[in-house]
Parts: structure tokens; sequence; C-alpha cells
């Protein structure tokens, strides 16, 4: 049957349909009608009765209610004309469904080809995308492993920068222990610290090259398993649609589902599902290629970076070797001045001792002068006279006084200077020691620092490397 035939008969069903609910309509209508005067003619019925019946009971009695004749008549043309009615939209109907179980049959039977000739156009076309999906995730698994083998150099890379940044950082922490005034931001301390900045930079790159590196495996092993989430559903989509395909109306299986003309959740257009193809086809290709260069910059970024730090700890070296000697000069400086000061403290020691005997030998004389003074006040009457005596004696006793006091501040002066050499000496000692501990801590250094090696770190030995996180590869990478 053609589409336009098909249209036709939908059409005719349409309105043979329109017909068919008009007369039911009417018929209804005509239905309740009379049954609306069959209750109003019960009732009446009953309350006339109930009349009757209570006149009787007072004496009296009432003719009842009689129908007219063309009631009675109406009555029964009503009931012919409804019999014949429903005779006739019987028959109607019997023509009607014959006509449309041969049209029906015939439309079943050509939808259910044309849709087994989809099924199979439809198998055609997942079996050539299962091919490109396939060669895709082949690909990407190649790209995982290379990634991931300059991943692994990267971090054995590094791991090799561990031990020169211990040692940095022990020598930092060594002259840490240096005391006072040894405690200087020197050229030293300058070349050790671009030294464990330079170290922390490289750690930071080649960290950035492995995280990065991980983030692109992630990339990679996100876009394998869209391709193969893509892959088995179409695997799925097509052993479903030939089964389908297998399905016929005598197959045991087939059975009558709730609402199958329903749209599922999550449905696609036929663009849509090629788009979705193409679309995850394109991003691997795409985080191939940036794998691809990812691996160049990793490789450059390890050769450079071995080159810089080499220089850097030549440069370190050369700095603590040229501290130390300067070191021995001024520890051999302060030697000289201890023994210097030494010398002028006995001298000043010496000068302290006569000072205080000859200050002790004028406390004799003041002790006389004092006391003829005293015994001359008890002179009696006019004889407790000013004479030249008295003028003397007071004179005297000043000289004294002013002579003991100054010898007092000459030695308190001397004592001043002794403690201020004696403090000094004490500080030069303090200053020798720590130069000492200084001296000693750069010597430490230079022992420390021989255990670095000019080994580059690209090239590291095939021992036993430091585990690193994030260093597994494609085949037990977990994602969240």
């Amino acid at each position: 049957m053609s589409p336009n035939q098909s249209m036709r008969n939908e059409g005719h069903f349409s309105n043979a349909y329109s017909v068919c609910t008009y007369f039911e309509e009417w018929l209804d209508a005509s239905f309740n009608r009379n049954l609306v005067l069959t209750r109003m003619y019960s009732r009446e019925r009953g309350r006339r009765m109930h009349s009757e019946h209570e006149s009787v009971e007072h004496g009296s009695a009432k003719p009842g209610l009689r129908y007219s004749v063309s009631d009675w008549d109406t009555s029964n043309k009503q009931i012919s004309d409804t019999a014949e009615h429903r005779r006739h939209m019987s028959h109607k109907t019997r023509q009607e469904g014959r006509t449309l179980r041969n049209e029906t049959t015939s439309k079943t039977n050509w939808d259910k080809s044309d849709s087994s000739r989809r099924l199979s156009d439809r198998i055609w076309d997942i079996s050539c995308w299962r091919e490109t999906l396939e060669s895709c995730i082949q690909e990407v698994e190649k790209e995982m492993d290379a990634l991931t083998l300059g991943k692994e150099e990267t971090e054995r890379a590094l791991a090799a920068t561990a031990v020169p940044l211990e040692v940095t950082v022990e020598c930092l922490t060594l002259r840490d222990g240096r005391r006072g005034n040894e405690l200087v931001s020197d050229p030293v301390e300058a070349q050790l610290k671009k030294e464990v900045e330079m170290i922390d930079g490289a750690q930071r790159v080649l960290q950035q090259r492995i995280d990065k590196a991980f983030e692109q495996l992630c990339l990679l092993q996100e876009s394998w398993q869209q391709l193969t989430h893509d892959l088995q559903n179409k695997m799925e989509a097509q052993d479903i649609d030939l089964s389908c395909l297998s399905l016929t109306v005598t197959s045991p299986e087939i059975s009558l589902k709730p609402n199958p003309l329903r749209i599922p959740i999550g449905s696609t257009t036929p663009q849509q599902w090629e788009q979705f193809s193409q679309y995850n086809v394109a991003r691997a290709q795409e985080e191939m290629q940036a794998s691809l260069q990812l691996r160049e910059d990793m490789s450059v970024t390890r050769v450079q970076l071995q080159n810089e730090l080499d220089a850097q700890r030549i440069a370190t070296v050369f700095a603590i070797r040229k501290r130390t000697h300067h070191l021995e000069q001024a520890r051999d400086e302060t030697q000289w001045q201890m023994k210097s000061s030494q010398d002028e403290i006995s001298d000043m020691e010496s000068d302290i001792r006569s000072l205080e005997d000859d200050l002790q030998a004028k406390m004799a004389p003041l002790k006389l002068v004092h006391t003829r003074l005293e015994n001359r006040t008890k002179r009696p009457g006019v004889d407790l006279c000013r004479d030249e005596v008295q003028y003397g004696l007071v004179d005297e006793a000043n000289q004294l006084e002013a002579t003991i006091l100054s010898l007092k501040q000459k030695l308190a002066q001397a004592q001043y200077s002794l403690q201020a050499l004696q403090l000094h000496q004490a500080h030069m000692g303090e200053d020798l020691s720590r130069k000492q501990d200084a001296l000693s801590l750069e010597q430490r250094s230079l022992e420390t620092r021989g255990r670095l090696t000019s080994a580059a770190f690209t090239d590291v030995s095939s021992g036993a490397v430091v585990p690193l996180t994030n260093s597994s590869g494609r085949h037990n990478l977990e994602l969240a």
C-alpha cells in the first residue's frame, strides 16, 4: 500500500469514527432523556399513590394520574427508532472493521520489512565506527607507553637532585652554627642559597614536568576510557540491533511492553551520535600530539638543568675556599692582638698596685694633721687663736685630701682601664673561639660537599632509585 492510500484510509477511518461518535452521543442523549422522564413518572406515581393512601385513611378517595395517548405513542416510537438506529450502526461498524483488517495487515507487513532494512543499515554503520575506534585506541596505548617512559626518566632525574639538595642544606645548617659576629651573610651563604634555589627550581621544573606528564597521562587515559566506553557501547548496541533483526513474529521472547513508544531519557539524534564518536577520535589525536610535545620538553629540560647545576656547584666550592682563607687570616690577627693586650694588662696591674701602696702611705700624714687640728680646738679662752699654725695645719690637711683624691681618681681610672682591657681580652677570646668554630665549620662544609659528584643526573645508574609518587604507567593508573 502506498503512503497516499494510507493517508486516505486514515482520513476515511477518521470520518467514520466521527459519524459513529455523533450517533452515539445522540443516542446517549435520547436515552438520558427517556431515563429522566421515567424517573419523573415513577416519582409522580409514588406521590399519587401516597396521596390516595392518605385519602383512604381519611375516608376520601381521588382518581389517579393518567398519561395521554400522545405520550404513549411517543414512547413507543422512541423505542422503535432507537432499535433501528442501533442495527444500522452495527452493520456499518462490521463493514468498516473488515476493510480496516485488510489495510492494517498490508501496512504491518510493509513496516516490518522497512524496519528490518533500517536495522541492517544501522548495523553496518556501527561496524565502520568500531574499526575506527579500535585503531585509535591502539595508537593511544602506544603514546601512553612512550609518555610513561619519559615520565619515569624525569622522575629519576628528580631523584638524583635529592643528594645535592641535602648536601647544600646541610652546609647551610652547619654554617648556621656560627656564633656572634661570625654569623654573617657572606658570599658563601649567597652561593649556597643560590644553589638551593637553583636545585629547588630544578625540582619544581622537573616536578611540573612530571605532574604535567601525569596530567597528560590522565587525559590520555580519559580519552582511552572514553574511546573504550564508546566502543563497548557500540558493540552492545550492535548486539542489540542484531538481536532485534533476528526476531520474528513467531519468536518466543516477544511480548507486549508497557509504553514502548516512550522516548528514553538521554536519547540522541543520528547527527549527535556520529558527532560524539568524531569528537572522541579528534580529542584522542589532540591529546597524543600534546603528549609528543611534552616528551620533547622533558628531554630538553633535563639536559639544561644539569648544566646549570654543575656550574653553580663549582662557584659554591670556590666561595667556600675563599672564605676559609679569610677566616684563617682573621684568626691569626686576633691571636696577635690577644697577646699584645695580655702584656698591657700585666703592666696595668703592676701600676695599680703601686697606686694603691702610695694611697695607703698618705693616710698616716692625714691622720696626724687631723689629730693636731682637733687637739688645738681645746685651747682655753683667747688662746683659741687662729694663728699661723692653725692656717698651716688647715693648708696641710687640704693638700693631703686633694692628693688622696687625685690618687683615688687615678686608681679608679687605672682599674677601669684594666677592667676594659680584661673585658676586651675576654671578648677577643670569645671572638677567637667563634672564628675557630667558623673555620672548623667551613672545613666541614668542604668535607660534606665531597659527597657530591659531577655525574649528570640524567644518567642515573641502574641501581635502586628513590620511589616517587605518580610513577605508575597506564596499566595501573587509577582515575577518580
